[in-house]
């Protein structure tokens, strides 16, 4: 799989350097909407989806995540799991999932605020919020796919499409 070229960030703070394919990917664990522990890790044997985005209920973040619920048989038939972060409280999470019926897990990196996005190089810490990352993880926890959009650009399912087919369902 051919990864993008992007392999850092600028934001009003500096560069910060992401974690590139072929790496392991960085371990953590957070709560989910329901404040139930999800680490990385006991994921393996499944592919990963890791999808951050600034906030929940902001526009381009919710299409861009009921774009992934209505299409999450992509995700299913590659055998993926999607851990949507943002840096928003389990219970901020809860109402959002609730209101917009998503089926996958909402993940609160809210403390230390932001701590998992700048493990992977895509918090910013002048306003507080993640970025747009994307990073697809197979079965065996290696980052195979790293995307980051632009502030205010939706990412394109197109990318994760792509990704998934070339991981195939491992």
């Amino acid at each position: 799989m051919t990864p993008p070229p992007l392999q850092t960030v600028q934001h009003a703070g500096g560069a910060t350097v992401l974690p590139e394919v072929g790496e392991v990917a960085p371990d953590f664990e957070l709560v989910n909407q329901y404040g139930e522990p999800v680490r990385l890790s006991e994921l393996r044997g499944r592919n990963v989806v890791v999808v951050f985005y600034p906030f929940a209920f902001s526009g381009i973040c919710t299409g861009e995540l009921c774009e992934i619920r209505d299409n999450l048989a992509l995700f299913e038939d590659a055998n993926a799991t999607v851990l949507a972060v943002s840096v928003d409280s389990k219970f901020t999470l809860r109402a959002y999932a609730e209101k917009e019926g998503y089926g996958f897990d909402l993940l609160a990196d809210f403390w230390p605020h932001g701590g998992v996005a700048s493990l992977y190089g895509v918090f910013d810490a002048d306003t507080g919020m993640a970025q747009r990352g994307t990073f697809i993880i197979d079965a065996d926890g290696i980052i195979r796919y790293v995307v980051v959009n632009p502030r205010g650009q939706a990412r394109d399912l197109a990318g994760y499409r792509a990704a998934l087919a070339e991981l195939g369902g491992s």
